[in-house]
């Protein structure tokens, strides 16, 4: 009798994981609640929704993010494929137009024969074969769901996103269009320069406006890259100016020098009609975040598409909890995506396709895939999935997680690029060594 595999969860890692298994031969009954039933961070009813920045981060291959791209492209990475046909510019970054790419991923969706999308809420862990890539904003009953089935602590932190502007009404007699130091300006991003006295009170209007949770939050309640900027503000004044602010590189055409502070917005889509403002994630009032932002330079008359938004992320503690391949233990689901910790849209794109081949493997019975350590994916999976992990947070790639290498470059560049060197070659071996594990591209 066919087998068909439950996937519950139509974002990027669910998406992914159907994708793959349908490449594969394998029918996928993919689930997804919206929009019957909506999470706070959503706002339509398409697959793939990027609900916070538009960025897949860096394309560069001597970083952690880039690598995995370049690890993703080898193993036939369907959602990249997807994300390049709907690039916005972005300077070294591969980010997207947001609409474009999740209409492009339904269509791919709704036209493979093997995927069935069905529109529910699931509530329990599904019979058979499933993959759960339900999100960091799992429904209560569902989560709660796993959390029994898993029998490890509950934990959670919050999470943020940033607004985005309408660009008609940005004021470009005080914005300006340049990249950082000196590189060729393509208007992936303009800047609202800020001077001494406008920073000032800035920061003085942030960290006093009223904010939709009103508590300050302590470090382990918060995802470190999606730090609200009024809690990054609050660690100290200059400490936006040294970080999301910095204006380093930056030549303000109005006075020939580098500003104080500035602001950066990068394109929400091709057509550059949006922008979101970089690093400003917030937990602050909708009314607040409209004084506050129009303090800033060029912004005093901004239309707000879309407000900032903060809401709780969960995820489970994935090192004591689950199996090796992310396998929920003593049933036939798999976790895949944020849920598992670990954090980030290609990451969640990585897990989707990883819990692809594993759950194909074990309908098949070949080996289970165990990606070399060396690698951005297999590093990731490794601290992911290792019982010796000790407090356990949400986990972005990073070159911090891979084994360091024999005889290093003293150069950081350097040492980055042999790293990378060192993962695509063992990556590019165990691939060799089982070609069970790829299937046709899109269109072979």
């Amino acid at each position: 009798m066919e087998r068909v595999v439950t996937v519950v969860g139509a974002g990027l890692a669910g998406c992914e994981c159907a994708l793959q298994l349908a490449r594969r031969g394998v029918r996928v009954r993919l689930v997804e609640q919206r929009p019957a039933h909506s999470s706070p961070a959503h706002h339509t009813d398409g697959l793939a929704e990027l609900v916070c920045s538009n960025s897949l981060k860096s394309t560069k291959p001597d970083t952690a993010a880039g690598l995995l791209k370049l690890e993703l492209d080898r193993m036939g990475c369907a959602l990249l494929e997807c994300a390049r046909d709907c690039a916005v510019p972005a300077g070294g970054a591969l980010a997207v137009d947001r609409e474009r790419f999740s209409e492009e991923v339904t269509r791919r969706v709704g036209d493979e024969p093997l995927i069935e999308l069905v529109r529910e809420r699931v509530d329990d862990l599904p019979e058979g074969p499933a993959v759960i890539a339900a999100g960091p904003l799992c429904a209560d009953d569902l989560f709660g769901a796993l959390s029994r089935a898993v029998g490890g602590a509950n934990m959670s932190f919050f999470d943020a996103a940033a607004p985005i502007v309408d660009a008609d009404s940005l004021d470009r007699s005080v914005i300006f269009e340049q990249s950082r130091y000196g590189a060729p300006s393509t208007g992936d991003y303009l800047n609202c320069p800020m001077g001494h006295e406008e920073y000032d009170a800035f920061m003085e209007a942030l960290l006093s406006a009223e904010r939709v949770i009103a508590r300050d939050f302590e470090q382990a309640d918060l995802f470190c890259a999606c730090q609200p900027v009024e809690e990054v503000g609050r660690t100290g004044h200059d400490s936006l100016r040294f970080g999301a602010l910095k204006p380093v590189g930056l030549t303000d055409p109005r006075t020939g020098r580098r500003p104080w502070a500035a602001v950066q917005l990068r394109a929400e889509n091709a057509a550059r009609t949006a922008y979101n403002l970089v690093g400003f994630q917030t937990n602050l009032t909708w009314p607040e975040q409209r004084r506050v932002f129009r303090m800033i330079p060029g912004l005093e008359h901004a239309e707000f598409l879309r407000y900032g938004v903060m809401h709780r992320n969960s995820f489970v503690d994935a090192p004591h909890a689950l199996g090796p391949t992310f396998e929920i233990p003593g049933t036939s689901a798999r976790l895949a995506g944020q849920i598992t910790g670990t954090e980030g849209y290609v990451e969640a794109i990585a897990s989707g396709l990883l819990a692809a081949l594993n759950t194909y493997c074990e309908l098949t019975g070949l080996e289970a895939v165990r990606l070399p350590a060396t690698g951005a994916l297999g590093s990731l999976v490794a601290y992911a999935t290792d019982p010796a992990t000790t407090g356990y947070q949400p986990m972005h790639v990073n070159f911090g997680l891979v084994p360091p290498l024999a005889d290093a470059p003293r150069n950081k560049a350097e040492k980055r690029a042999a790293l990378a060197r060192r993962a695509l070659r063992d990556l590019d071996a165990y691939l060799e060594a089982r070609p069970e594990l790829l299937a046709p591209r899109a269109g072979e």
